[in-house]
């Protein structure tokens, strides 16, 4: 895989890993288009509009219409990606990520841009913290959260060649890479990047660098705390879960709300397979109009807002 551009020393952004990956894999099969809703530029996919006009689909600000051409291009024998910022393509047009691409298992890929408070300053109504709530009781839907270049590329690679629903959620706020244990992704399948007995902190997306600092912060605090990518939410590793569970403390950490998010989907497993106390690190509710930098240290999605969550549920499992 091709290094990804920097923003700033050591941070990406992978909207650039998803541009250029795109015009890789276009330049593989010209069955590959790109339906979006106004958003090239957010996208990023000024270049491909460039080089492939007639392959580029601009339905503009009509994001149900979006989904439903999507649909339409893939029962044609197209593979479409359908990309748009993801608060307005789970939000607005969720019918018909339901009916015309999950249930009726259409190849449709599905690529929500800026996610989470990505669009900080312009509030509550570009907010994506619902998207996986929404979005992981879809049947069909395989649903990952990359959280570097290296696995933004892979997850893009990966919808490309499945026959069926993908989404994939792109993350616009600038991250280190994470030194992963694999190559590539696979359905289903959680990647343990460090060993720990204490606790276990499973985190995705922007956040799993986060974790692995949170982890360090804990190490010299005498602390072992287990690191766990959850890239996939549907499926979900199950057994990864309850292997975390093994630690006596779990700790959920996302880019999202903690309610039917990650947080909301190991609580579910943990309490039908496995209870034991865990915090969840994510949003609670609406938040609030804000930088993004402000959000995440006044929700606690920092090191050490998540080492604090850790030292809790440690706390938690000695009563």
């Amino acid at each position: 895989m091709s290094a990804a551009p920097k923003i700033d020393a050591g941070l990406y952004d992978c909207r650039d890993t998803f541009a250029r990956t795109m015009e890789s894999l276009a330049e593989a099969d010209e069955r590959i288009v790109v339906v979006v809703n106004d958003s090239v530029g957010s996208s990023k996919l000024g270049g491909f509009k460039k080089r492939w006009p007639e392959r580029t689909i601009n339905v503009g600000i009509a994001e149900q219409n979006m989904v439903g051409v999507g649909a339409g291009l893939a029962n044609g024998g197209k593979i479409p990606f359908v990309s748009c910022a993801s608060c307005f393509l789970t939000g607005r047009a969720l019918e018909q990520v339901k009916a015309d691409v999950a249930y009726s298992n259409t190849n449709v890929k599905l690529c929500g841009q800026s996610p989470g408070i990505a669009y900080g300053e312009l509030g509550p109504t570009h907010h994506s913290i619902e998207d996986l709530a929404w979005l992981r009781p879809l049947t069909n839907l395989l649903t990952i959260v990359p959280s570097d270049p290296e696995e933004m590329e892979a997850a893009l690679r990966f919808a490309a060649a499945y026959e069926g629903p993908v989404f994939v959620r792109v993350s616009r706020y600038p991250v280190p890479a994470v030194p992963h244990t694999r190559v590539g992704v696979e359905p289903g399948k959680a990647e343990v990047l460090r060993a720990g007995d204490d606790v276990a902190i499973l985190a995705h997306g922007v956040m799993l660098s986060r974790a692995l600092a949170a982890a360090d912060r804990l190490a010299a605090e005498g602390v072992s705390a287990r690191v766990v990518n959850m890239a996939w939410m549907n499926p979900l590793d199950v057994g990864a879960v309850i292997d975390a569970a093994g630690t006596g403390a779990v700790v959920t950490v996302e880019e999202a709300s903690v309610r039917g998010g990650l947080g909301g989907a190991v609580a579910e497993t943990l309490a039908l397979n496995r209870p034991v106390p865990m915090e969840m690190v994510g949003f609670p509710g609406f938040v609030p109009t804000g930088s993004v930098d402000f959000l995440f240290e006044h929700f606690g999605l920092t090191a050490a807002g998540i080492s604090a969550a850790a030292l809790k549920a440690i706390s938690r499992k000695r009563q």
